[in-house]
């Protein structure tokens, strides 16, 4: 597999698909190898031959962060390193520790106040009440309030923490990434849990809008050092992960062109001049024919490759601005491609809609299609078996947790 010496590298936090994701692309289009930096030495990033691939199992102690990106930017101090986060921790550090990181490396976030309207969910719903973006129905709860609050929807609702990442900080055997619940009293019963493992933030509750998985929608946005959108792609979820700590993740992404909602999130990303990649989690409401979005990531998100492999490179937007200062016209992408990180004939039985599952064969059949974690060339023998077992153990997840839909 080529391998060629720039005059930058990539510098990845984490180890999961949205690491090699992010890998892959920076292969692709410039043939480097990728620095990546994780807890464990496990996952998909481990053992790839376009990865350079490193373990600190205490990486989010700030203290250790810094020394360890700060010793990998002296032994390369003659090169600009693009330093991106792959999960909200190491976001979260990098925009808090932006000052005592090396000269050398390139930094392409926000700002910490920024940072905390964005995350904290109940401060970021006021922006997209100030912006005209819609979201579902909110209550805002908090602790001091008890069991004596009324609900100004009906059930079921869903249950999330405001602050995500001081919600898994605090870990307890029922942890769920979000919850749907029915009536009151398990409301009341999941709140005391959370709070009780040492969680302190607001909790969200929320509306349910109805439909399933392919209801939801997922949009990833290149913004520039200048607080310009360059880059929109709209992916229509066709198939979740439903395992309690991973529902919500996507499993299969169709991309799909919405010029209106696009237009609209970019003039939110505008006005508030964000920079660097950005990620809204979005279902469609068929209720009243409006798309309401759940919240936003400040970074590309664990399926970025739908973007990519649709043919608009994330790595090639990120370097042209922040390493060759080339200017590019705004786009949104429309072509048309399938992305999975599951055996693609799981899709054929959870896909609850024919006409969806008709989609996705058609393109499997004309090869538009990519799991993004199986690249050419890259056959470390052991890393494809661990691959291929995460594979095996895909069907037996969605059958233990989602049955036979269509038998239901």
């Amino acid at each position: 597999m080529k391998i060629v010496e720039k005059d930058f590298k990539a510098v990845l936090l984490g180890s999961d698909i949205n690491t090699y994701s992010m890998a892959r692309a920076f292969h692709e289009e410039y043939q480097i190898k990728t620095k990546v930096i994780g807890k464990f030495y496990t996952g998909p990033s481990y053992e790839s031959k376009i990865i350079d691939f490193e373990a600190h199992e205490d990486i989010d102690n700030p203290k250790v962060f810094i020394k360890v990106l700060n010793d990998y930017a002296k032994e390369n101090k003659n090169k600009k390193l693009i330093l991106l986060g792959c999960g909200d921790n190491y976001v979260r550090n990098i925009i808090e520790n932006k000052k005592k990181l090396a000269k050398n490396y390139i930094i392409p976030y926000i700002d910490a106040d920024l940072m905390e309207n964005l995350i904290k969910k109940e401060k970021f719903y006021e922006m997209c009440k100030k912006y005209k973006l819609k979201y579902p129905k909110t209550f805002i709860y908090k602790r001091k309030m008890g069991y004596h609050f009324t609900l100004p929807f009906d059930f079921p609702v869903i249950l999330k923490p405001s602050n995500s990442v001081d919600y898994f900080a605090h870990e307890f055997p029922t942890q769920n990434k979000v919850y749907k619940i029915e009536n009151f009293e398990r409301l009341l019963e999941v709140i005391d849990e959370i709070y009780d493992a040492g969680y302190t933030d607001t909790l969200i509750i929320q509306d349910f809008i109805p439909g399933d998985d392919t209801y939801m929608h997922v949009m990833t946005c290149y913004s520039d050092t200048k607080g310009k959108v360059r880059l929109m792609s709209l992916g229509h979820t066709m198939l979740e992960e439903h395992t309690p700590h991973g529902i919500g993740n996507h499993a299969v992404v169709l991309n799909e062109f919405n010029e209106e909602l696009s237009l609209k999130i970019k003039d939110f990303l505008e006005s508030i001049h964000y920079v660097g990649f950005s990620n809204f989690d979005i279902k469609y409401d068929e209720r009243d024919n409006t798309y309401r979005i759940f919240e936003i990531n400040l970074r590309q998100g664990r399926s970025n490759f739908y973007v990519t492999s649709a043919g608009y490179n994330l790595a090639k937007y990120l370097v042209e601005d922040v390493i060759y200062h080339e200017d590019c016209d705004f786009t949104i992408a429309s072509s048309t491609h399938l992305w999975t990180m599951i055996p693609i004939k799981i899709a054929y039985t959870y896909v609850k809609n024919e006409d969806y599952v008709k989609t996705i064969k058609k393109l499997v059949q004309e090869k538009l299609v990519t799991n993004p974690l199986y690249y050419k060339g890259d056959n470390n023998i052991r890393r494809l078996i661990r691959l291929k077992k995460a594979d095996k153990k895909q069907y037996s997840k969605f059958k233990k947790y989602l049955g036979n839909e269509k038998e239901e």
